[in-house]
């Protein structure tokens, strides 16, 4: 079983700060969107002619 310990730390202190279920959501938004354009940016370098 996978340990969810972290997540369950983050929904935590996510409510505890009064920010709610959409504080997390916006972190994991940037957080996704930020790791697709340095994905994009690792993949397309190599495509880069020298």
């Amino acid at each position: 079983m996978p340990d969810i310990t972290g997540l369950t730390e983050v929904l935590a202190a996510t409510a505890k700060h009064g920010g709610g279920p959409g504080a997390l959501l916006r972190i994991i938004l940037v957080v996704g969107i930020v790791g697709a354009v340095l994905l994009a940016w690792f993949l397309l370098r190599g495509y880069k002619q020298d």
